[in-house]
């Protein structure tokens, strides 16, 4: 007991107390300040990895992972391009089909406009042709009436105009329906005649 009230002692303890309770209430303050380096983010990937049992991820995944997502946007960037270029080929096949489909119109307007006899039908034709020009043109319109416009128009050719003056003007006589007919098939006479001229040689 004479040993704790030496001054020394005293002195020394207090010293002691007083470094521990410095050291103590400095830690506490101090711990609250510092706090702990936040935990790095995981990317997306890697977590979903984790989920399924990864737990691990290295630089040469994540180029790799790198890589695909790269190759996968150029694919859809030439898949996009593609769709383009078969956009453009159907409104292409439609313009090019239209521009049949016209031609065709065209070819056929012309093969109405411009008939020829060929070489086998020619021997039919100019048979017919003498039949129909015994006939009396009454009889011969009567006939005529029936058939279609290029046959008509290619018999016609094969007869003389003495012959096919008075048919055409019984046709005029019967009725306005008649006499535009007959007027038509002029003007088919008229190209017929051109087209045969031309093929002389």
């Amino acid at each position: 007991m004479s040993k704790l009230m030496n001054p020394m002692m005293v002195a020394a303890l207090s010293i002691c107390l007083s470094l521990g309770l410095g050291v103590a209430m400095t830690w506490r303050v101090l711990s609250t300040l510092v706090k702990a380096p936040p935990a790095k983010a995981e990317l997306p990937e890697v977590a979903e990895l984790k989920r399924k049992g990864w737990d691990f991820w290295t630089i040469e995944m994540d180029n790799l992972s790198n890589e695909l997502k790269e190759e996968r946007a150029r694919l859809r960037k030439q898949a996009e391009l593609l769709d383009q270029r078969a956009a453009r080929i159907a409104l292409e096949e439609k313009e090019f089909a239209k521009l049949r489909a016209e031609i065709e119109t065209m070819r056929k307007d012309v093969a109405t406009k411009v008939m020829e006899i060929g070489a086998d039908e020619a021997k039919n034709l100019k048979t017919l042709a003498n039949t129909y020009s015994t006939l009396t043109p009454k009889a011969a319109v009567a006939i005529l009436r029936e058939m279609d416009d290029v046959t008509i128009v290619k018999l016609l050719s094969l007869m003389k105009t003495d012959v096919v003056g008075p048919i055409f003007e019984e046709m005029g006589k019967a009725d306005t329906t008649l006499a535009k007919r007959a007027a038509l098939l002029s003007e088919r006479l008229r190209l017929m005649k051109v087209a045969k001229a031309g093929k002389a040689p």
